[in-house]
């Protein structure tokens, strides 16, 4: 019963968060003037808020953002069968994309004003097979370690029921951000 209290939360939040999103710009890429004077953190908050645009790529793989913090973020996924692979099951790259997203994320809140990252390394482990029958899975993703020029963070991807699908790491470069892209 756990499994089913839990998705239907998890599925709450995400029409909320949705609809949120969706009533602001919806999916974009926003402009250097929507983020200036933002850190990591209150530009991550302001994309759940629906005052800035959803990277284009969520609504490509059917997943969102769902919540973020200091050194963390949630995304939700929805496996469908655009996602499969010949043999039936979710493809690794789709494992990787949602992963990486919630471990970018997660560095991203780390991030003062002028500050940014790239993904350096990332280390996917998918340790289930997942198919469409799992209505929804979430990637938890946590800073281990940020400093002035590397950051660290790792992630659980999981089921409504706890079952856990795949595990990451990744090493991100923390750097300046040139000047005509902050202002």
């Amino acid at each position: 019963m756990a499994n089913e209290d839990t998705l239907v939360q998890w599925l709450a939040q995400e029409q909320a968060v949705m609809e949120r999103m969706n009533a602001g710009p919806g999916a974009g890429v926003a402009t250097p003037a929507q983020i200036a004077g933002k850190t990591g953190l209150e530009v991550m908050q302001s994309m759940l808020a629906g005052q800035l645009p959803y990277p284009p790529i969520a609504k490509t793989l059917d997943f969102s953002l769902i919540e973020v913090g200091e050194g963390a973020a949630i995304f939700q996924g929805t496996p469908g069968t655009a996602h499969l692979n010949p043999m039936g099951t979710v493809h690794g790259g789709w494992f990787a994309t949602l992963l990486d997203s919630a471990l970018g994320c997660a560095v991203h809140t780390r991030m003062p004003v002028g500050r940014g990252y790239t993904t350096a390394e990332l280390s996917v482990n998918i340790v289930k097979a997942l198919t469409p029958k799992v209505p929804r899975v979430r990637a938890e993703g946590r800073v281990i370690h940020c400093g002035r020029q590397l950051a660290t963070a790792d992630a659980r991807l999981v089921g409504p029921d706890g079952t856990l699908y795949a595990h990451a790491t990744t090493t991100c470069l923390v750097f300046e951000m040139p000047a005509q892209s902050r202002a």
